[in-house]
């Protein structure tokens, strides 16, 4: 099943249970997902890997908000975004360890024969999409320094 018909199919089961955090959330996501399948291009589909992506987007923009909100003294209002961001963080993959991504990174290092920190920008295409939503940018790209350096 496609990852908009679950969306769809848990908003109904988020409403039985009368689960207010997890049915916002949701409807949210839903909202989101029908916004990009009725933009310019879209041909009213929407792959899977595209919603991974505004998933991973939302799921980072609500750590991001809470942040701030704590920063801000409202530990109420954070508890809220940090409770949406873990509703949306069920439906992304597992996210792998540093030493998963350091071993990827070691691979694709071998694979594309870099050697020096001018092949940076090469390795750092290859590993993101072979780690494409399990693994954050600012990690790879740490680690792909330090195997390089």
């Amino acid at each position: 099943m496609a990852l908009f018909e679950t969306i769809s199919e848990d908003i109904k089961a988020a409403m039985k249970a009368r689960d207010k955090v997890r049915l916002d959330t949701l409807r949210n996501i839903k909202k989101v997902f029908l916004e990009a399948k009725t933009a310019p291009g879209a041909n009213d589909t929407l792959e899977d890997a595209d919603a991974m992506k505004i998933l991973q987007k939302l799921a980072k923009q609500g750590h991001e908000t809470a942040e701030t909100f704590i920063a801000a003294g409202r530990q109420d209002l954070a508890d809220v975004e940090l409770a949406q961001a873990h509703v949306i963080e069920e439906y992304l993959p597992k996210p792998l360890t540093e030493a998963e991504i350091e071993e990827v990174v070691k691979a694709v290092i071998a694979e594309t024969g870099a050697a020096t920190m001018k092949d940076m920008g090469r390795v750092m295409g290859t590993a993101s999409k072979k780690m494409a939503g399990k693994a954050d940018g600012k990690t790879i790209s740490a680690i792909v320094k330090k195997l390089l350096a």
